[in-house]
């Protein structure tokens, strides 16, 4: 569906329609509750009628809700069918789209854009390797990827970067944790409990150790591991805190089996995200969409780290 406002609060009021919750239609759509809340708010104002009961255990529909409701579907679905008719006057018709990313991004936006494009799309075949970020960056060098999505973008100065999203490093600290809710909190206070730390070839691993020797700091024990979403499953089951990016935490922190706590220190500077292509090749008119709805998402994401 095209990005437009109306199309937007479309795709935002049948999430909350259809699971009854702003926290449940966030974690499905990838974007923040804040973000659901304000569109149907300003929805509500425009049209001058309430769309929602707020009740103790969710949200219900209101007949005007139901209304509004049945006519958005009917829309998207008729809408559904233009779509198609302007592809095929566009040749977009059949293709395939082959990409890159890390493994970090397996549970993020990334999926919301390949779903929005499998529905609109229906006959495209997706390729998908998730490698490290070295590898991405040879492989769309090597004209074998359409496009990726990699981390620092500066050691490849031979790629172009399309869209790019600076993302901070904290303290990721399980919901049960004795530390949870202490506010500030200080990296001398963590070291009493066990610490989970990315581990080569993981990038990460470079600034968290930078920072670890460049304050001398030597936790009570530590799990060192080089997959992430291994270090996910140590943090879902609380055996221990760890400094990592607020990417790697975003599955958490959606589920809310986690909390991030940003790490304010001069020397340690922010992961860049980017999205990124081999200058001067010619895509495919399916891979740009694809790589515009991906640049959308990352402006969310930039948006909601803005809000921390």
């Amino acid at each position: 569906m095209v990005n437009t406002p109306f199309s937007r609060f479309s795709e935002y009021f049948i999430a909350v329609a259809q699971t009854g919750s702003l926290r449940k239609a966030a974690e499905q759509l990838f974007i923040s509750v804040s973000a659901v809340h304000r569109q149907i708010v300003l929805a509500e104002q425009e049209l001058g009628i309430a769309l929602f009961e707020r009740l103790n255990h969710g949200l219900r529909l209101t007949l005007a809700g139901e209304l509004l409701y049945a006519d958005l579907l009917k829309w998207q679905k008729e809408f559904q069918q233009t779509r198609i008719r302007f592809d095929e006057i566009q040749g977009l018709h059949r293709g395939s789209i082959e990409f890159g990313l890390i493994s970090a991004l397996s549970e993020s936006f990334v999926l919301h854009s390949m779903q929005h494009m499998s529905q609109h799309y229906p006959w495209i075949d997706f390729h998908v390797h998730v490698l490290d970020s070295e590898k991405v960056a040879q492989m769309i060098q090597a004209a074998e990827l359409d496009f990726g999505l990699l981390l620092n973008p500066q050691a490849h100065p031979h790629l172009e970067v399309v869209a790019f999203v600076e993302i901070p490093l904290g303290f990721v600290i399980p919901v049960e944790h004795p530390l949870a809710e202490q506010t500030p909190l200080y990296f001398s206070d963590t070291l009493p409990y066990a610490h989970l730390m990315p581990a080569p070839p993981l990038i990460i691993h470079e600034y968290v150790s930078a920072l670890y020797k460049h304050h001398q700091f030597s936790p009570r024990s530590r799990i060192e591991c080089n997959d992430i979403r291994m270090l996910m499953s140590l943090l879902k089951q609380n055996l221990g805190l760890g400094l990592m990016s607020y990417l790697d935490a975003l599955p958490l922190l959606e589920h809310q089996t986690a909390i991030f706590k940003p790490v304010q220190d001069k020397g340690l500077y922010p992961l860049t995200l980017a999205l990124c292509v081999a200058p001067k090749r010619q895509l495919s008119r399916i891979a740009q969409i694809m790589m515009k709805q991906l640049t959308e998402q990352m402006e969310q994401l930039q948006q909601q780290i803005a809000q921390l």
